[in-house]
């Protein structure tokens, strides 16, 4: 399992108290309030300065948790939430009270400095902003512009960057420290992929949760289905089954449970039909199109390169297509460990309606009072190929398309190269269109590891992909082609693509 670090405990206990007021109907103006005084008590444990500012912290987790503006009281929150209202706010949001406003100098000098004859960081400043202080190089702030020089000129390596967790993370450089020091979002360029929400030790990034509006939906008699990404192996235990966690989410009230296996299947197959079509007439090459957060850095950072993406739509997104198809008043649930998709359900509210990560899954397991490892076995029978139950992991996707475009069009040959990491993707991509990388198939994304790294995961990325690898093996050994049968005929005619 992940290291339960106190940020993560004191989320999910905020989550399961509001997931158990929510089921037990009593979330409500009076009660709302106790759960600052759960979470927070007078004996501690005490994380910053006094008792008013860890709760002034916990109101603004609940208000997100709630999905409703930090403008609002929690109380007025609650009524929101119950009335199934969403604040039109960005999906990750920093928590101002939380915000620590990390008081870093980007470069520092240690007392590894000796002073030595050379000088060389003076000489290499070009602002003299260095000068020796008690035997010591010291750095005047009020005239260093962060260059980097003078740490590469000491060769005594006694000059070291410092970073802000939250700025290391984004590899897009869409968060930064304001005139105050406490971090901004830049959404023009951010892509929610959450990753600075992992990295922040104060725990002062979130995202907007449905957790309460699901519940909602639920209890009043809603058809709710909940379908779950590939990466759901293992993730509620490594003793539990898929089928326990299938039962699991039925027991808390869903009225069915699908796999988006099957939908990758689906995209495998229409990724493989573009591919052989697109990629011969223009003698260049296309991009995967399952990852919202890798697509978004290419729309944002790489828009020159916006028509090599797929116009396929992404697993998520086909099987919502197909279940609204079968049953138009469905509810539908997303279940993964990915952030940047609730940004891709608003893009199609038309086809999915709520985004819970495994994480909240689990928050809401506990606020019904279900384990997952205590419900009874049941026949689980996958209905995707094996290829479709690899998409979680990294390099699952192009694997996929690779075995569909070999018998698709036999004839055709497929370059592929990927990448994890958005910086990491972006390079290729940047290599690739000046020919430094000769591939015409490119799978991106986000996340180290793949989706079985993403920030709403339970498990460790090594063994979430393990688990993933070992249940595609052993469930099917169909390829996605060769499971075409099973993918219903009377949905052929649903639109699969974005143009």
């Amino acid at each position: 399992m992940l290291h339960l670090t106190e940020v993560i405990k004191i989320r999910r206990k905020v989550m399961s108290q509001i997931a158990k007021l929510a089921f037990e109907g009593e979330l409500d103006k009076e009660n709302i309030g106790d759960i600052l005084d759960n979470i927070v008590t007078e004996d501690g444990p005490r994380y910053r300065c006094c008792v008013h500012k860890e709760r002034a912290v916990v109101k603004d987790r609940v208000r997100f948790i709630l999905a409703q503006s930090v403008d609002v009281g929690i109380s007025e929150a609650a009524i929101n939430a119950l009335n199934g209202q969403i604040a039109d706010t960005p999906i990750i949001n920093i928590m101002p009270e939380a915000c620590d406003q990390c008081p870093i100098d980007t470069f520092f000098i240690t007392n590894a400095c000796r002073n030595c004859v050379a000088h060389n960081c003076i000489a290499s400043c070009p602002k003299n902003a260095i000068s020796v202080v008690q035997n010591q190089a010291y750095i005047d702030k009020t005239r260093c512009i962060e260059c980097g020089l003078c740490k590469k000129s000491c060769m005594y390596g006694a000059i070291v960057e410092i970073t802000r967790p939250c700025e290391r993370a984004c590899e897009i450089g869409a968060i930064k420290a304001d005139k105050e020091r406490r971090a901004v979002i830049n959404y023009e360029k951010c892509v929610q992929c959450g990753g600075c929400k992992v990295a922040c030790p104060f725990g002062a990034i979130t995202e907007q949760s449905f957790i309460v509006h699901i519940i909602q939906q639920i209890k009043a008699g809603r058809r709710v289905y909940a379908i779950l990404a590939p990466a759901f192996i293992s993730q509620f235990g490594l003793k539990v089954t898929p089928s326990q966690v299938v039962n699991a989410i039925k027991r808390i009230g869903f009225y069915d449970v699908k796999e988006v296996s099957f939908g990758a299947d689906i995209v495998t197959l229409e990724e493989a039909k573009e591919f052989s079509k697109t990629v011969p007439e223009t003698h260049s090459f296309m991009t995967t199109s399952c990852c919202p957060a890798f697509v978004g850095m290419l729309e944002k950072h790489l828009p020159e390169l916006k028509g090599h993406i797929s116009t396929t739509v992404s697993p998520m997104v086909a099987t919502g297509k197909v279940i609204k198809e079968a049953d138009p008043e469905a509810v539908i649930v997303f279940i993964g460990p990915c952030l940047a998709k609730k940004v891709e359900a608003r893009q199609y509210s038309d086809t999915i309606d709520f985004v819970l990560t495994f994480e909240e899954m689990d928050a809401l397991f506990v606020g019904a009072g279900i384990s997952p490892i205590d419900i009874d076995e049941a026949e689980f029978a996958t209905t995707a190929s094996r290829d479709g139950n690899a998409f979680a992991k990294a390099g699952g996707v192009i694997q996929a398309v690779i075995d569909a475009a070999e018998k698709i069009a036999p004839d055709l040959v497929v370059k592929p190269h990927r990448a994890e990491g958005l910086q990491n993707c972006k390079m290729a991509l940047l290599q690739m269109k000046s020919g430094k990388i000769d591939a015409n198939f490119f799978e991106g994304m986000a996340c180290n590891g793949g989706c079985v790294g993403g920030p709403g995961i339970l498990i460790d990325t090594r063994i979430g992909s393990k688990m993933v690898e070992k249940f595609a093996d052993s469930s099917s050994m169909v390829t996605a082609l060769e499971n075409q049968e099973a993918i219903d005929e009377s949905k052929k005619d649903i639109h699969w693509h974005n143009k």
